[in-house]
């Protein structure tokens, strides 16, 4: 599947199409197929942040984010055993 994806901070210049390995979601999960997709300010901020601070801020919380887009609107694929 196709993913924008970043590796370092700095300007959009940073973001690229990759292909990457389709997730597969844990038992308390789903996986939507993506339709659409917004960059909001969230996504501006950790893009523009230096690498160290996005590390501090992804352990002290939950997010499994990867790259940008954190708002999506689209269709539930998989469903994992114990989501709801």
């Amino acid at each position: 599947m196709k993913a924008i994806v970043y590796e370092k901070h700095g300007s959009p210049d940073v973001l690229g199409i990759e292909e990457i390995e389709k997730p597969v979601p844990g038992e308390s999960e789903v996986l939507i197929r993506v339709r659409a997709a917004s960059v909001n300010p969230a996504d501006w901020r950790l893009a523009k942040t230096a690498p160290y601070m996005r590390r501090i801020f992804f352990r002290m919380s939950k997010a499994k984010v990867i790259g940008p887009g954190i708002d999506v609107a689209g269709q539930v694929g998989t469903v994992g055993r114990n989501a709801t």
